[in-house]
């Protein structure tokens, strides 16, 4: 019976949507993270009467057709990229963008990834790395006698180095902005690469031409909404009730074929 199939098809694809549910809980608390969305398409259709065929010599057609969909699948899982909220860290190295824009980490393959995640620390040779180490771009090096370092609204980056009493520039922040930032691959380790669907970097200095400002000693937080996710969830978990419903409705009825004598 098709019903089963049609059936077995909402199941997965409710399934799938459970995942993605899931999967933005569980990133309630990471820095930068953008929520995803399942999208669904319906599958193809099969004609048994084509609306519009003519039914008579006079001309007369048939108003509405007989056609019976094959289900559902899922096509897509964007990212929601809206502002998270901005919460203080008191941390002088952490900082958050508001507005449009991505922080440029360089991965260790020479490839540029991308991030909303501005927690940043000094290694070794006082270069400031993400959490896992990969180094900001374009680098910028804090000396280990430098104090008060300061990172103001538009990337430039100042420090007082040893005994000085004017601060001394260490280098200017520049962020990356995309014409379809939800086209961005996520890589994991709160970072994203570029893709033909993004479109290329558009690389900017902060508060200029549409690019965000930063706000030193905050990070963003994820835009994950707890009240949100659970609606959905249990909006998902009711759709897979229904069409496990089905198969079992469609099962009764196949039996109660098999049992006619």
């Amino acid at each position: 019976m098709k019903a089963l199939y049609i059936a077995s098809t909402g199941m997965s694809a409710q399934e799938r949507n459970v995942e993605v549910i899931s999967n933005n809980i569980a990133n309630m608390r990471t820095t930068g993270y953008k929520r995803q969305r399942a999208e669904f398409q319906d599958l193809l259709y099969q004609q048994y009467t084509r609306a519009g065929a003519q039914t008579s010599d006079q001309g007369t057609m048939i108003p509405a057709g007989l056609e019976i969909g094959s289900g559902v699948r899922t096509v897509a899982t964007p990212r929601i990229m809206s502002q998270g909220s901005v919460n203080p860290t008191e941390k002088e190295l952490d900082v958050a963008i508001r507005g449009e824009g991505f922080f440029m980490i360089g991965l260790p393959d020479g490839r540029t990834a991308y991030t909303r995640d501005g927690s940043f620390e000094r290694d070794g040779d006082g270069t400031l790395v993400n959490s896992s180490g990969y180094a900001l771009q374009p680098g910028i090096n804090i000396p280990a006698n430098a104090k008060s370092v300061a990172i103001s609204p538009t990337g430039m980056v100042e420090a007082f180095v040893g005994n000085d009493v004017n601060p001394t520039q260490l280098g200017q922040l520049q962020i990356a902005r995309f014409v379809n930032k939800a086209g961005l691959e996520s890589i994991g380790d709160n970072l994203f690469s570029e893709t033909g669907a993004s479109g290329n970097a558009q690389i900017g200095v902060p508060g200029a031409d549409g690019n965000g400002d930063l706000l030193q000693t905050y990070l963003e937080m994820a835009n994950v909404n707890s009240v949100t996710e659970i609606a959905d969830l249990i909006a998902a978990q009711r759709a897979y009730e229904m069409n496990a419903r089905v198969i079992s409705g469609a099962d009764e009825m196949m039996k109660s074929t098999s049992q006619l004598r």
